[in-house]
């Protein structure tokens, strides 16, 4: 079972990933961007999961922080995907060093076939 740490605050995305991989792997989630960097050095999760749009600190700075953590060797590589709300995020989630997205609205077969082809490339690969 692999450990998942997703960022939302939006409780129906965490309904609809949690359905889609539940069972098959772990999710933790945090709710803040500001807390993905501390959950990733404590959990130490084999996805990490962003939504675009979190709070007060989105996806694409929370994939910034976790990056730079790891350019700086205070965090181990992750391997980390952006959940776009739309086609037009694309650009700016290139930007962050992602190491793939997924656009909303889900489906559960593609949540979890895109969430088992990320699990299948380690991060060191980057």
């Amino acid at each position: 079972m692999s450990n998942i740490l997703l960022a939302a605050d939006a409780d129906w995305l965490v309904d609809d990933i949690e359905a889609a991989v539940g069972g098959a792997h772990l999710i933790h989630r945090v709710r803040h961007g500001a807390d993905v960097v501390p959950a990733i050095a404590e959990i130490k999760p084999d996805l990490v999961l962003l939504d675009f749009q979190i709070g007060n600190m989105g996806g694409v700075a929370a994939c910034l922080a976790v990056r730079q953590e790891e350019e700086a060797g205070r965090l181990d590589p992750s391997v980390v995907y952006l959940l776009l709300d739309r086609e037009a995020d694309v650009f700016l989630a290139g930007r962050a060093a992602p190491d793939g997205w997924m656009i909303k609205p889900l489906s559960a077969f593609n949540t979890l076939r895109t969430i088992d082809k990320a699990l299948a490339s380690p991060a060191e690969s980057r």
